[in-house]
């Protein structure tokens, strides 16, 4: 089986640190390799993977302002389709504009729907749904307006993701600075409850940021460390009583989520889209609906079981199951 993996193009696949899209097409890529499966993976030159990388544009243009992002975007998309012959399947990890391609090669073609973000892109969906594929990462990101040929959540490597048994009393924020993220509600949270809090991300929108967030930074009791990877990630994961993800949008999936699950650090979420699919109330963590539940919930984290939210995730979410489900999904579509 021969698989053209089509990476996004704003981040490094993987991500040195922000690049949610890119770090589970890199995730996907790794784990189908080490099953034997041929892989090509097509994203920025700089990108790294154990099959093959196909690349011709030269850095990422969130990272790189001299990439203009329009024009690689179509040049990265024609290198695949040029080459589709190539290949018994495309998979498509870039959204929309790689289906502008799909009626003019006759290869298979899956479609990972990273977030379905209003009917505003239908037009790019809903006429091509009987030619390609798609999969949605979550039951509650499914548009009832289209055909799905599967729901796949994301999978991590376990391994990656050190248990600690202990957390701290401190409380944790993990996303986008961003009004649909919560940041302002972790603050609210960590200050009613009298807690330390450290947010991590980087600022996607500089007012909201200014004006809610960072007035409220002091170092200390409220810090926001910037976006981070690896190690320290993983140590800010773990080493906290709880998750704060008090979204105000229908999250898609929520990486982080999982990431603190894996570690032990139950999550405390405001209970819209993927949330109930990736978090048991009570067990893993807490499913509330307001900064007041939130607050209440975090006297009720003793209740939480930390070695239950690694448990979880071990069972459900972890890169291995992504893996064959997404293998499943392939040999049905081309036969193999």
């Amino acid at each position: 089986m021969k698989i053209a993996m089509l990476a996004p193009i704003s981040w490094r696949t993987p991500p040195r640190h922000y690049g949610p899209w890119e770090l589970v097409t890199s995730l996907l890529t790794e784990a189908l390799v080490a099953r034997g499966v041929d892989v090509t993976l097509f994203a920025t030159q700089d990108s790294l993977t154990a099959g093959t990388l196909a690349g011709v544009v030269p850095a990422p243009y969130s990272e790189d302002p001299s990439i203009d992002a329009k024009v690689w975007e179509y040049r990265h998309l024609a290198h695949v389709f040029e080459r589709a012959g190539e290949f018994d399947l495309i998979h498509n990890q870039a959204d929309f504009p790689a289906h502008a391609f799909a009626n003019l090669v006759a290869t298979p073609m899956v479609t990972t729907i990273h977030g379905f973000s209003s009917d505003r892109i239908l037009p790019m969906y809903k006429p091509y749904e009987d030619r390609v594929h798609y999969v949605a990462i979550s039951n509650a990101d499914r548009s009832p307006e289209l055909h799905y040929a599967a729901t796949i959540h994301h999978g991590i490597v376990l391994d990656d993701f050190p248990f600690d048994a202990q957390g701290s009393d401190d409380l944790l924020f993990f996303g986008r600075m961003h009004p649909d993220k919560g940041a302002a509600e972790a603050i609210r949270v960590a200050q009613a409850t009298g807690r330390n809090v450290a947010m991590y991300g980087i600022v996607q929108d500089q007012g909201y940021y200014d004006g809610a967030v960072a007035p409220h930074l002091d170092g200390t009791r409220i810090r926001h460390p910037g976006a981070v990877g690896g190690a320290e990630r993983t140590r800010a994961l773990g080493g906290a009583a709880a998750l704060l993800h008090l979204i105000n949008f229908d999250e898609p999936f929520g990486l982080s989520v999982i990431e603190a699950m894996a570690c032990g650090t139950p999550v405390i979420a405001i209970n819209r889209g993927s949330m109930p699919e990736l978090i048991e109330h009570g067990v893993t963590g807490f499913l509330v609906d307001s900064v007041d539940a939130a607050i209440e919930a975090v006297g009720r984290l003793g209740e939480i079981d930390r070695a239950a939210c690694r448990a979880a995730v071990a069972a459900r979410f972890t890169v291995e199951r992504m893996a064959d489900r997404y293998i499943a999904l392939y040999r049905s579509i081309i036969g193999a």
